[in-house]
């Protein structure tokens, strides 16, 4: 257990957390809305520090990051819970924790970073659950990571308050956002969260300087209206049309087992609402089409990808090798 960042100690030894937009007020012995910061005797702890549940190296692809240092491998960890209670999540097996039953193996910081190290990766990946619940952690080893060139990744439902994004920033390399719909409802109905502070994130981590792209997975009958997708598309072209969009398709799990998966045609038609809004990269997810990436100026093939494989990288120093466009990402010759 280690005691949590961002708190307040108020009146009967109630904690008020503000490292999320819940900001949870929390009574003695209880938990916030993750069920991972717990309220022992007037203070609030990570029940998660030094507890990962997962550990594996991906490629960089699967997050997914397409502009940032493509066929690079990352060393992918997580802890339980997490601040969001989506109901199609994938990994809720260890994102929606029901009661305090972690497991009892810890694994220091060092540890974390001399195992990424071992397998050459290129940096760290804070996924599968939500990072922002197991900040402390998090927090700890992108710090050294960092110091030691190891970039760092949050892959994130953008659920955090500005202090703590902001404090961690300098340390953060990348991220991928989840922006699961663009009304209050579909949050409030399907992830038990608000839609505005997640906005307020998305543009903050933009204007921080993290590399940022958004995730959207399309569920039928939930967010796949043409207006909910145009107003997705416009809030991102409208903070840079150069973000990469990915549109993903949703397979029947956790608790919307009833709805139906998502057809290519309903990713075709999000991929024609994301261009007509001037978004220069829009990727299809699941599906194995529409994953290469084109030069916007010229429409030369950069980058050819097969499923989480790119056997083709023609951008050379982030330029175009045909028009020399400058192509926005993070990038490395590394086929």
């Amino acid at each position: 257990m280690r005691e949590a960042l961002f708190y307040e100690v108020l009146n009967d030894n109630i904690v008020q957390c503000s490292l999320c937009p819940h900001n949870c007020s929390i009574k003695e012995n209880n938990t916030g809305f993750c069920r991972v910061r717990k309220n022992i005797n007037g203070v609030l702890c990570s029940l998660v520090y030094g507890i990962p549940v997962a550990r594996s190296v991906d490629p960089i692809e699967k997050k997914p990051l397409f502009h940032f240092y493509p066929q690079s491998k990352t060393f992918s960890i997580a802890t339980m819970g997490c601040n969001m209670h989506c109901k199609h999540c994938q990994n809720a097996d260890i994102s929606q924790v029901s009661k305090e039953s972690f497991p009892s193996s810890k694994i220091s910081v060092e540890e974390i970073i001399k195992e990424a190290k071992s397998y050459d990766v290129e940096s760290i990946a804070y996924t599968y659950t939500e990072p922002t619940i197991y900040y402390e952690y998090a927090f700890d080893i992108a710090k050294l990571a960092h110091k030691l060139g190891i970039k760092n990744i949050f892959v994130t439902n953008g659920y955090i308050n500005k202090e703590p994004l902001e404090k961690i920033a300098p340390y953060l390399d990348a991220a991928n956002i989840d922006l699961k719909g663009m009304s209050e409802q579909f949050y409030k109905k399907v992830c038990g969260a608000n839609l505005q502070p997640v906005l307020d994130s998305i543009k903050r981590y933009y204007d921080l300087g993290i590399w940022i792209e958004i995730t959207t997975l399309i569920i039928p009958g939930y967010n796949d209206k043409e207006q909910e997708l145009k107003n997705i598309a416009g809030f991102i072209a409208d903070i840079d049309p150069n973000i990469p969009w990915h549109v993903t398709g949703f397979y029947p799990t956790y608790k919307l087992t009833d709805t139906k998966a998502t057809n290519a045609s309903l990713l075709d038609k999000a991929v024609e609402i994301g261009k007509e809004n001037g978004l220069n990269f829009i990727y299809q997810g699941n599906i194995g089409k529409r994953e290469n990436t084109y030069c916007p100026q010229c429409r030369n093939l950069l980058v050819q990808r097969n499923g989480f494989n790119v056997s083709k990288n023609n951008i050379k120093k982030g330029i175009c090798s045909n028009c020399h466009h400058e192509i926005p990402g993070k990038w490395s010759d590394v086929i």
